[in-house]
């Protein structure tokens, strides 16, 4: 079953009444502005608003009038008790408190694998790809958000009906993996008894001792000759496996883990580079075109070699960029290229990015090349997430992936669990920095957001248990006098009733985190209503009782269909 979100329905209502009006010649036949349709600021306003000013220029009427010959044209609505036309121009709309409480009916009978989902992906297809963190250790928690925004912006997707393929692009090509091979080949080495030491420009971490302990084990000293090639390769599988493992635990899986190095290997990175020259936009220079004297001179004084560029300035960029470095060797945005070309040829109606806030350049480098090539770039969306700083004691910890020193999101699930990191992951927006508080993450207490949430589905869960062990029926509240709920458990309702609003706005954004913001603001609303509604109380009578036993069933399903939009768990019992 589709909710369609309250402001829908009375934008439908209101087109219909212009359209009437149009065809009454009330109206004239105009285009006119998109219908907004806000939340009243007031109670005695109505819940919703629709302002009538932006209408004037359009009907050549009062903004006042306006709303007068639209509010007698509204067809009838079970939604819309009354409405009423207040200066300059607005039409304040007063839902009906019987629509409200039969709410709980329509919740409780509907699908709960799909409770509020909306339709308008129509079974589209959308690729989203994110995390891609290269495979040199193990996932740290730097990557982590990216991951959990990825994943949530796909469960955004496909609680608004469209199927989601999740897509990891494996960096498992360049000079950091050589790197990462030559690294393992020391740590062999030094298992071996060698005396060798690992560069600057090596990677540090601890697991490559774990690997390299692993090789003895397994191959002995076999591999004394062996290049960095076959290390990458075996470290390569292993952090691919470590990968995996871990992002299970935090409920993600990926439907393709695409191989940067199959863009090699089948000429796909040279194929983007030779469409982009025979479309004139690439050139062959020490320096970009119109560049100054002074770093003319200073790549002659350095007697730089000449390397491939993009004209990216051509479709707005501020410089052109280089794509194939003098050496011969592409920069990361050519072989970024061919991946989005090879996604685009595999026929999606969507795909979505997520990066980190250090990729906007080379995000809009890739946009620009793929423009360049003749591709439509209008289904792309791009989300760049900003970083993630832990913080213990009110001190930043400090992380460096290459030499060793940050924390594994292994080891901050073994501390605060999956449902946590997801949470305090999504809680603010993408385009701002999170501290991730890890006092407050392991607290058990209403200070802790998760606890708090999660401990709303908890007590309506022992709401059920309490009335199950009374003796009474599962079936008890069918049939209930919900006329009989006051005044606070109608407002708890109208705020359910909100969340099919929020989740296509967060939908419509590619904005998670709105969710998690509507799922703290749902529970500050439950607990206190919960401390004076209770359903089993002796001063409760059974009638009442039965319908705030409604009520609480359908906000447990509310509940936990907010916590797995976020991919969260809706416990039972804390």
């Amino acid at each position: 079953m589709s909710f369609v979100p309250i402001p829908h329905r009375i934008e439908a209502m209101v087109i219909s009444a212009i359209r009437q009006a149009q065809q009454d010649g009330v109206f004239p036949e105009a285009d006119y502005p998109t219908i907004l349709v806000q939340r009243s600021k007031r109670a005695d306003q109505g819940q919703y608003s629709v302002p009538c000013m932006a209408l004037a220029k359009s009907f050549q009427m009062k903004p006042i009038d306006i709303a007068g010959v639209i509010a007698a044209g509204l067809p009838e609505s079970e939604l819309i008790d009354r409405t009423a036309v207040a200066p300059p121009g607005f039409l304040n709309f007063y839902v009906s408190e019987n629509w409200i409480v039969d709410q709980l009916n329509t919740i409780i009978n509907a699908d709960q694998a799909t409770l509020f989902q909306q339709d308008v992906g129509q079974v589209r297809l959308a690729n989203v790809e994110f995390l891609s963190a290269n495979p040199t250790g193990p996932l740290h928690v730097g990557r982590t958000r990216g991951a959990i925004v990825g994943d949530s912006i796909g469960r955004l997707l496909e609680a608004c009906g469209w199927k989601v393929h999740r897509e990891y692009y494996f960096n498992n090509g360049g000079r950091q993996m050589e790197m990462l091979g030559d690294s393992l080949r020391v740590r062999y080495l030094q298992q071996l008894g060698h005396d060798t030491e690992l560069q600057e420009e090596h990677y540090q971490g601890d697991y490559l001792v774990d690997m390299a302990q692993g090789l003895v084990e397994k191959h002995g000293d076999s591999w004394l000759d062996k290049d960095w090639q076959p290390f990458k390769e075996y470290a390569e599988a292993e952090i691919f496996r470590m990968i995996e493992d871990t992002l299970s635990r935090i409920g993600i899986k990926f439907d393709l883990f695409f191989n940067e190095l199959d863009l090699y290997e089948d000429k796909s990175v040279w194929a983007v580079r030779d469409q982009l020259a025979a479309r004139g936009h690439t050139y062959e220079a020490v320096v970009s075109e119109g560049a100054s004297e002074e770093k003319i001179q200073e790549a002659q004084e350095k007697g730089l070699e000449p390397a491939t560029w993009f004209r990216s300035t051509t479709f707005g960029d501020t410089e052109d960029r280089i794509i194939v470095r003098s050496n011969g060797e592409p920069t990361y945005v050519l072989p970024d290229v061919a991946y989005h070309v090879n996604k685009l040829k595999r026929e999606f109606d969507r795909l979505i990015d997520i990066f980190g806030s250090d990729h906007y350049t080379e995000a809009q480098t890739v946009d620009r090349a793929l423009q360049a090539l003749g591709y439509d770039t209008s289904n792309i969306d791009v989300v760049l997430t900003q970083w993630v700083h832990l913080v213990r004691g009110g001190e930043k910890l400090s992380m460096s992936t290459r030499k060793g020193q940050y924390v594994t999101l292994d080891d901050l699930i073994d501390e605060v669990g999956p449902d946590v990191i997801r949470y305090f992951m999504l809680d603010r927006s993408t385009d701002r920095e999170i501290n991730f508080d890890l006092e407050l993450a392991v607290k058990q207490s209403n200070e802790n957001p998760v606890y708090y949430i999660q401990n709303a589905h908890v007590r309506c869960a022992g709401i059920m248990r309490q009335v199950e062990a009374r003796g009474y029926p599962a079936d008890w509240d069918d049939g209930a006098d919900l006329s009989l709920l006051n005044d606070e458990e109608r407002e708890f309702i109208t705020k359910m009733l909100e969340f099919p609003e929020i989740l296509l706005f967060a939908y419509e954004n590619l904005a998670p985190h709105l969710i998690a913001t509507y799922a703290l603001d749902l529970a500050r609303q439950f607990h206190p209503m919960y401390e004076r509604s209770r359903v089993l109380g002796e001063d409760v009578t059974e009638d009442v009782a039965r319908a705030r036993l409604r009520l609480y069933k359908a906000a447990r399903l509310v509940f936990q269909r907010v916590l797995t939009v976020m991919g969260m768990s809706a416990p039972e019992t804390m």
